[in-house]
């Protein structure tokens, strides 16, 4: 690691630990001197945040879609070089000025050529933008010459060389790689080469038939017969193979001409000459040394190819015909051999369909020197061109740079809460709650497999929009307020970070305390869950025994009245006589639940005036393991493992507080100014509850009246004295020497 000694850096604390602060040019500058242990993140994804892909893809230069600490400094190294005052990095403005460019240096000179060569092509002045820089097809529309190796037919002034460049790209065809710059079709240097050495040898090759003997044994008609005995060659040699065979054992003969079912089977559908079915029988009614007739009698399908074979070929070199021996076809098959041979080594069968004649006219007219021409005037300015895609980078780098290093070398961003951080997709708006810690994730699954470590409570939801049926999974992390109304399948809505809304569902949780207000009353809720479950399950077995019972009277009555039977009476189970040892067993237990629950009331009133204090312990007992608990949990919350099952590598233990976390998602508050009507028509009533808690704690009032003896003052001789009074009087009435064992005693 460099030595970090000659530039002084400034560090904030956020999160439980220290980051550094970029806020000076010399910052970015010495940013490789930076130990890498102090930074907050290693490496991020280039997909799934909320950060122009494009600019970490240029930063991205091993092409290997992540975003490494090397890459971050290389991109911030060489920006600053690249500007007079690299401080300007430092605004994140959309916005680079020409003149801000380093001239000082080749590449920097390089490079404020090609700025000045896309300003000329957008025909504006002074300052570029990423706008302006993202569309290369706008950049170079004005211009054929791009330096891409590319050549339109829109780039040639002399309208021979035009048709040219059209008929190459007709023959090699366009590809992406034959695309100019500014969108347009074009060809390339390549194309060009084989495209007229095509040309040559396809000439070359033509001309050679001329002295080759028996290669046009019908001068100029040799293409068109030698065509019409290629469509047909393969029909007619089967036709007097069948023959043959039909020949051989008449037993073929009807074999050879296809069975009735094979004809049935396309009878019932409508038929037309071009039916492939059709065109699968044989050529003629096949039988044995039949000649193949010329006119009635051929395959409807084959009645064009025989006619063209005729007329092409058969006539020309036998005369007239009506049919045609199987001999005679040999002969006129024969004739076109030479020909089929040396049509076999067509050297280019581009250069085919340009035609003898155009062949000869192309080269001819020089076009392969004018467009050789055109090629060189483009490649002059691949340098130019070259350095645009630099351009592109600085421009993106003077806008996006400063905000990624506040999402990478820091969290600058996150813990200032100035603005969301580059992980943060949008907000989720649930339960009357607004979580702005929500990231993006591709398999929930996978991903609550190593969120679940940093001990936040995270849901899950499925994102839906509507409008245009984009799909997308994030995970909330839920940090203020509580659980009790979050479960799998609740609805909410997602704003992304451009504002649109999207539908959410929850479809899994990773529990985890989210306060230690509500760990304070989730022991009471566990406890009034469980009753009310017991109470439910005691009422449906009640219920269902009922029902078997009821059930079970009406069908015994069903079968006697089918049976025609008399009703039996009900008979009357008389009451069970209770036990004594049952009754003795209950005498027990309520003496024992009485003497405990005098034993907890004497212990509390014994504390006398520091009985608020016991009721204080009471809670603490029952609400402190879970109250401890969450706090250590909640201490933990830790972002890192949410981002690290992203693709992060984090660096650090990047702590979510208390205070942070109730910033992070947001509870309902009315406005300020707001008026508030509180009267509910809806309202349920409490009356009964009200007047049960008065009279619980008039009791306990009397009762603490009575244990100190306020009533025995007030009304002597009425109540029975408490065990607090006996042990007073008794105190009273012995020897000073002997009260204090007395008292000892009595407790």
């Amino acid at each position: 690691m460099a030595d970090q000694g000659h530039h002084r850096w400034h560090f904030f604390r956020a999160g439980g630990f220290d980051q550094v602060r970029l806020d000076s040019g010399a910052d970015l500058l010495h940013l490789e001197d930076l130990d890498q242990k102090l930074w907050v993140a290693l490496a991020c994804p280039v997909d799934g945040l909320e950060f122009d892909q494009r600019t970490l893809e240029l930063i991205d230069t091993d092409h290997d879609r992540r975003i490494r600490a090397p890459d971050i400094i290389a991109a911030a190294k060489w920006a600053s070089q690249m500007l007079k005052d690299p401080t300007a990095l430092l605004r994140g403005e959309d916005g680079l000025p020409i003149d801000s460019i380093n001239e000082s240096t080749e590449a920097g000179k390089a490079l404020a050529a090609s700025a000045r060569q896309v300003l000329a092509s957008l025909g504006k002045t002074g300052i570029l933008t990423v706008a302006d820089v993202s569309d290369t097809g706008k950049i170079f529309a004005s211009t054929p010459f791009n330096g891409d190796g590319v050549i339109p037919p829109s780039a040639a002034t002399d309208e021979g060389v035009r048709q040219v460049l059209n008929e190459i790209m007709t023959v090699g065809g366009v590809t992406t790689e034959t695309k100019d710059r500014s969108g347009e079709a074009g060809v390339t240097g390549p194309q060009v080469e084989s495209f007229f050495k095509g040309l040559k040898d396809f000439v070359e090759w033509h001309e050679r038939s001329a002295a080759e003997a028996g290669v046009m044994p019908m001068g100029e008609g040799t293409v068109a017969g030698a065509a019409a005995v290629r469509a047909v060659k393969a029909k007619v040699e089967d036709y007097f193979a069948r023959c043959r065979l039909a020949a051989f054992d008449e037993r073929a003969q009807a074999a050879m001409n296809r069975a009735t079912e094979d004809y049935a089977a396309v009878a019932g559908r409508e038929l037309s000459s071009a039916d492939a079915a059709v065109a699968a029988f044989p050529l003629a009614r096949v039988e044995a040394g039949k000649p193949l007739p010329l006119g009635p009698g051929i395959n409807p399908a084959w009645v064009g190819a025989i006619s063209e074979l005729q007329a092409k070929a058969v006539v020309p070199l036998l005369g007239e015909r009506a049919t045609l021996t199987e001999a005679e076809w040999d002969r006129v098959a024969g004739t076109f051999s030479a020909y089929e041979a040396w049509r076999a080594g067509t050297p280019s069968a581009g250069a085919e369909k340009v035609g003898i004649a155009r062949a000869k006219e192309i080269l001819a007219s020089g076009a392969q020197a004018a467009i050789v021409e055109l090629l060189a005037k483009d490649s002059a300015l691949a340098p130019q061109a070259e350095g645009i895609g630099e351009v592109e980078k600085l421009v993106r780098l003077h806008r996006d740079l400063f905000e990624l290093l506040n999402n990478f070398v820091a969290f600058r961003d996150f813990y200032s809460r100035r603005k969301k951080s580059i992980f943060q997709a949008g907000t989720l708006y649930l339960d009357q709650r607004a979580c702005e810690l929500c990231v993006r994730v591709q398999d929930p699954a996978k991903h609550a497999s190593m969120a679940h470590l940093s001990r936040m409570y995270l849901a899950y939801c499925d994102l839906t929009h509507k409008s245009t049926g984009e799909k997308m999974a994030i995970a909330a992390a839920f940090t203020g307020g509580d659980s009790d109304n979050l479960m799998v399948g609740r609805n909410g809505v997602f704003y992304d970070r451009t504002g649109r809304d999207w539908d959410a569902t929850i479809t899994k949780i990773v529990e985890n305390p989210i306060s230690v207000r509500q760990a304070f009353w989730a022991p009471y809720k566990r406890a009034i869950r469980w009753i009310e479950d017991q109470i439910a399950k005691r009422a449906a077995a009640a219920d269902a025994a009922s029902t078997d019972k009821l059930t079970g009277a009406a069908a015994t009555l069903g079968t006697a009245v089918t049976a025609g039977a008399p009703v039996p009476a009900t008979a009357t189970t008389p009451p069970k006589k209770l036990d004594v040892g049952v009754i003795a067993a209950i005498a027990v237990a309520f003496a024992g639940v009485s003497a405990a629950l005098g034993a907890i009331l004497q212990a509390f009133f014994g504390l006398g005036i520091w009985m608020p204090l016991g009721l204080l312990a009471l809670l603490l007992i029952i609400s402190g393991p879970s109250m401890l608990i969450a706090w250590l949990k909640l201490r933990q919350r830790n972002l890192g493992p949410l981002l690290d099952a992203n693709g992060w590598a984090v660096n650090a233990k990047a702590k979510i507080n208390l205070p942070f976390g109730r910033a992070l998602t947001e509870t309902p508050v009315l406005p300020k100014g707001a008026v508030r009507d509180r009267t509910d028509p809806y309202k349920e009533s409490h009356k009964g509850r009200w007047w049960t808690i008065v009279v619980v704690v008039l009791l306990a009032i009397l009762a603490a009246l009575w244990y100190f003896g306020a009533v025995e003052r007030v009304a002597p001789n009425v109540f029975p004295l408490s065990g607090y009074m006996k042990r007073q009087r008794a105190a009273a009435t012995q020897p000073a020497t002997t009260q204090a064992a007395w008292w000892d005693l009595t407790r």
